[in-house]
C-alpha cells in the first residue's frame, strides 16, 4: 500500500495523482493521509483506496473504496454535469471530495489545476488557478471546466471576487449543508452552483440538488418514494459507488452496509417527486419538551435573516425541557452585529414554538471539522463552559 502524506502542497498532490492513476489501472492500494493521521491497519490489496472518516460519530473509521466505485461515481458526475471536463482542485486531497476531483480528471484524460492549500484558503490563488484553467482552452479533448468547493470557500470567493467562478460550467458544493442564502447569492452572481450530498462511504457526492445520480438509489427508512406522498426518516443509499466497507471493522461494516444499501446517519425527506431533502444528522436532532427539532431547519431560517453570515443550532441540557434549542450566529459585519433579541423575535415569526431558539449567542467564527462542517460537539462544549 502506498502511503502519501498530504500537507496542502502542490508537490504532494501530484504524488497522489500519479498513485491514483496507477491504482485505477489495478495498481497498489493508496492511502492519502493528512498531517498527523495514523497509517491504516493493513493493506486492502490492489485497486483500492483507504480514506479516514472525520470521526463525528465516535472513533474515526477507515473506508475502503474500490477503483470501480470511484470510477462509477466520477462517470455519473460527468453525465449529470453535461460531459467530462477539466478540473480545478481547491480541496484537501486526503478527503474523498478532493480525491474525486483527481479521479474525474484522470478518467477525462485531463490534467487538473491545483491550488496550494498550505495555510488558509486564498481567494486570489484560486482566482489565478481558475483563470489558467478556464482561459487556456485545450487543443483537443474536453472543454468544460469544473471545480468543487465547501460553503466557507464559496462565501469567501463571493465576498472578494466572484468573477473567477463564472467561468466554470459547474461548481460542486459539498462537505456541509449549503445555506439557501449562499446559493441564492452564488446564482445571482452567475455561478453555476450544484449542491452535492454524499460521504466517504459513497465515494463522495451521489445526490445533486436533491436528485440521485444515474445508478444511485435513495430510500428513507427502507421505504421507497411512491410518487404521491412524502417520507421522512433515516437516509439510505445504494449503487455502484458504495464502499466495500470499513477496514478491520466487520461489526461496523455489517451495521452500515446491508443488502446492497448503505445506512447513513442522516435524516431526510423524500417529496412526492422523489427529491431528497436532507434534514441533518440523526444524532444532531434536538428533543425539547418531547418534540423533535432538526437543527438544519432552524439554521436555514436564521441564515435568511439580515446580518447573519453563519449559524449553528445545538441542544443544551435543560432541567425543564430536556434540551433547550440554542443558536450560535456569526455576524455578516462584526462591526455592526445583529441584535440577538431581534433575531429571536424574527425567528419566532417563521418557526414553530419548539423550534425557536431559547438563546441566540454571537460568535466571531464557528469551529469546523473535516473540510468545512461545523463542529457541533465543540460548540456544545464551548457553550457549556460558558454557563459554568
Amino acid at each position: 500500500m502506498r502511503v502519501i502524506r498530504l500537507d496542502g502542497s502542490v508537490a504532494a498532490v501530484w504524488e497522489l495523482d500519479a498513485a491514483l492513476h496507477a491504482m485505477l489501472a489495478g495498481g497498489e492500494a493508496v492511502a492519502p493521509l493528512g498531517p498527523g493521521q495514523p497509517i491504516p491497519p493493513r493493506d486492502p490489496g490492489p485497486g483500492q483506496i483507504v480514506l479516514g472518516t472525520s470521526g463525528s460519530t465516535g472513533q474515526p473509521k477507515w473506508v475502503q473504496l474500490s477503483a470501480a466505485a470511484l470510477s462509477a461515481a466520477a462517470v455519473a458526475t460527468h453525465a449529470r454535469l453535461g460531459g467530462s471536463g477539466r478540473w480545478l482542485l481547491a480541496l484537501p486531497a486526503q478527503h474523498v471530495a478532493g480525491v474525486q476531483v483527481l479521479v474525474r480528471a484522470a478518467l477525462a484524460g485531463t490534467r487538473p489545476e491545483l491550488v496550494d492549500l498550505r495555510g488558509r484558503f486564498d481567494p486570489a490563488a484560486f482566482g489565478a488557478a481558475a483563470q489558467r484553467l478556464t482561459t487556456k482552452g485545450p487543443a483537443s479533448g474536453p472543454r468544460r471546466c469544473y471545480t468543487a468547493l465547501v460553503p466557507t470557500q464559496l462565501a469567501r470567493l463571493l465576498d472578494t471576487d466572484p468573477h473567477p467562478l463564472t467561468g466554470f460550467d459547474a461548481v460542486l458544493l459539498g462537505g456541509a449543508a449549503a445555506p439557501e442564502e449562499l446559493l441564492r447569492r452564488a446564482r445571482e452572481a452567475g455561478v453555476a452552483v450544484v449542491s452535492s450530498y454524499g460521504m466517504t462511504e459513497t465515494a463522495g457526492g451521489c445526490v445533486y440538488d436533491g436528485w440521485p445520480l444515474e445508478g444511485v438509489q435513495v430510500r428513507v427508512n427502507g421505504t421507497r418514494v411512491n410518487g404521491t406522498s412524502a417520507e421522512t426518516g433515516s437516509v439510505e443509499l445504494a449503487g455502484p459507488m458504495l464502499a466495500t466497507g470499513y477496514l478491520e471493522a466487520p461489526q461496523e461494516t455489517a451495521m452500515a452496509f446491508r443488502d446492497g444499501w448503505f445506512r447513513t446517519c442522516d435524516l431526510g425527506r423524500l417529496d412526492g417527486h422523489g427529491r431528497l431533502h436532507v434534514l441533518g444528522r440523526a444524532d444532531d436532532m434536538i428533543v425539547t419538551g418531547g418534540l423533535n427539532v432538526a437543527p438544519a431547519e432552524v439554521e436555514a431560517v436564521l441564515l435568511g435573516l439580515p446580518g447573519v453570515a453563519a449559524a449553528c443550532v445545538v441542544g443544551l441540557p435543560d432541567p425543564d425541557w430536556g434540551q433547550r434549542v440554542t443558536a450560535v450566529v456569526i455576524p455578516s459585519d462584526p462591526g455592526r452585529p445583529p441584535d440577538p433579541g431581534a433575531l429571536r423575535a424574527a425567528a419566532h415569526r417563521l418557526l414553530t414554538g419548539a423550534q425557536v431558539p431559547k438563546e441566540i449567542i454571537l460568535f466571531d467564527a464557528l469551529p469546523l471539522r473535516g473540510i468545512g462542517k461545523p463542529d457541533r460537539r465543540a460548540i456544545q462544549a464551548m457553550l457549556a463552559a460558558r454557563t459554568r
